[in-house]
């Protein structure tokens, strides 16, 4: 007997359309705090090819590390310009640019500070629940102590790192694996 999905198993290449219209990449005015960034994410299938339909969502701390959120009860000062979040769909290349900040370190497990990092959500066609991961800025020194990065295996932990353009060093490369040996390392959240 031979298996063959049905639409009502998959999320075909209409999942993106709706949700990022209103999100036009920009997390951080021109007037907010902290070290500019404007962070190229491309999302790529088993096969090596990009994913043209994919939709990409990043929840962030402010340049203090404080979110954008009422769940944050750290006494420090929200920033204006800066919004936390945003939403895009990939283009046909597998790549969308959102420009922002880098983040401050934020609390962590046991009070220890985190390194900068961006949460991750992934969605795309076929998958059903999103997938969860970070991103950490490579020259970043704090991701030696931080105790969410230290979870991961040190040979998988280069899967979660955004790499500098060397000609534009406010801009930053981040390829988003979805499977094979490269994959990126997802969290269980």
């Amino acid at each position: 007997m031979d298996l063959v999905p049905t639409p009502s198993q998959t999320a075909g290449p209409f999942f993106h359309l709706g949700f990022s219209r209103t999100f036009d990449g920009v997390i951080a005015s021109p007037d907010a705090k902290g070290e500019r960034v404007h962070l190229v994410c491309r999302v790529i299938d088993g096969d090596g090819a990009p994913l043209p339909d994919a939709m990409i969502e990043l929840w962030q701390a402010n340049s203090e590390g404080k979110y954008h959120s009422a769940d944050d009860l750290q006494v420090k000062p929200l920033d204006s310009g800066f919004r936390g979040f945003g939403r895009l769909a990939t283009t046909e290349d597998g790549t969308c640019t959102f420009e922002t900040i880098k983040p401050g370190r934020v609390p962590g497990p046991a009070e220890a500070l985190q390194a900068p990092h961006i949460n991750v959500s992934v969605f795309a066609r076929g998958i059903l629940k999103r997938l969860a991961t970070r991103i950490y800025f490579s020259d970043d020194p704090a991701n030696l102590e931080d105790p969410v990065l230290a979870l991961v295996p040190a040979d998988r932990r280069e899967t979660l790192m955004a790499q500098p353009h060397a000609q534009h060093p406010e801009t930053w490369h981040f390829d988003i694996h979805l499977c094979g040996d490269r994959e990126t390392v997802f969290f269980d959240v």
